[in-house]
């Protein structure tokens, strides 16, 4: 049986030799084409070593027999080659913020450019599948969610179907380096990160528009105010969020039944997502390191009667090239778990 081909444009950030990692393995699709404008020419093992068993040229351009395509390009620039893919009649899956928002507005406010291809943010769908799997599987445009917006919708989602909260809502989150990807600064710099935790882009987070689109899609009804807070801290991988919310009175029962009610509603939810594990113990990013999951621990402070939800991501895997697998998947009718069953690494 020929397996689907697929190709990844930007093999050379860290999503991008992610997905390599994750395709090699799967079953069913075949990674056949891998493109790098700046190294292009070289092997994909010269590269990065650790893939030194997969026989690929880089390219500085895609071959054209290709059914699926993973764009892991820069914010702004993905826009350039994804509908010239479209046209051809290729399914895109792409990793940017390029066709994540629907309000083309919001593009020169958080990313900086006015969006040339409008009528695309219709028809793309926001690649998160435990809100969006039906869509998902007929699109021809995916949009991989941001890895802090994964982590904070995922967190969130079932506490505001429910109306259990107030709209003020505050989320700390807590990233690993990788996040800033493989691009040299000052701020990722080893003697500046190492030993250190700083929180930045106070002002607004590039991911908090989509925490708030998708989330209000969910309850419309609910006006929502999120406080976002990144901090990066000195690991690789990984993103632990705690969201916090002001629980309505009436909601839930009173005492040590509530903290059972919710625990219940968050399994309700998510019954049917294998990538969600809702845990009895607040959750460490050591748990999901290179694995597709997203562990969720939601409680109640019973003193304050505040919302507490903590949750746990590798930003590469469940926040970047696992996702998009996941999103692969569903889109060539496969379970959405082929390919991604492998377990956490610990310690």
């Amino acid at each position: 049986m020929l397996r689907t081909k697929a190709g990844i444009i930007n093999v050379t950030g860290y999503i991008g030799a992610e997905l390599a990692r994750l395709l090699y393995q799967h079953p069913e699709v075949e990674l056949s084409s891998v493109t790098g404008r700046s190294a292009a020419g070289q092997q994909l093992g010269d590269v990065f070593p650790h893939l030194g068993d997969m026989d690929f040229l880089i390219t500085a351009e895609l071959d054209k027999d290709v059914d699926i395509v993973f764009s892991a390009m820069p914010h702004g620039t993905s826009i350039e080659v994804v509908p010239r893919l479209l046209e051809q009649g290729v399914r895109v899956i792409d990793i940017s913020a390029d066709f994540r928002l629907k309000d083309v507005a919001e593009y020169p406010r958080w990313y900086d450019f006015a969006h040339p291809r409008p009528e695309l943010l219709k028809d793309a769908v926001y690649g998160l599948p435990e809100l969006h799997k039906s869509d998902i599987t007929s699109a021809s445009l995916v949009a991989n969610p941001g890895c802090y917006s994964t982590a904070a919708i995922l967190a969130l989602a079932p506490a505001v179907k429910g109306g259990l909260i107030h709209p003020s809502i505050i989320n700390d989150s807590k990233s690993g380096v990788s996040g800033a990807g493989r691009t040299l600064t000052l701020a990722t710099h080893y003697c500046e990160a190492n030993d250190n935790v700083w929180a930045y882009a106070i002002d607004g987070h590039r991911h908090l528009p989509e925490m708030e689109q998708e989330l209000e899609m969910i309850n419309p009804g609910l006006r929502l105010s999120i406080t976002f807070v990144p901090h990066l801290v000195p690991m690789t991988r990984g993103i632990l969020s705690s969201c916090y919310a002001r629980l309505k009175k009436g909601k839930l029962a009173k005492g040590a039944k509530a903290r059972e009610e919710l625990q219940q509603l968050y399994r309700d939810f998510y019954r049917d997502a294998p990538f969600v594990r809702i845990t009895k113990e607040p959750p460490e990013t050591k748990h999901t390191w290179g694995n597709n999951l997203c562990s969720i621990y939601p409680t109640i402070d019973l003193r304050t009667e505040n919302l507490i939800i903590i949750s746990c991501i590798d930003n590469l895997v469940k926040g970047g090239a696992g996702q998009a697998v996941q999103n692969m998947n569903l889109m060539l009718n496969l379970p959405e778990t082929t390919g991604l069953e492998t377990l956490g690494i610990y310690p």
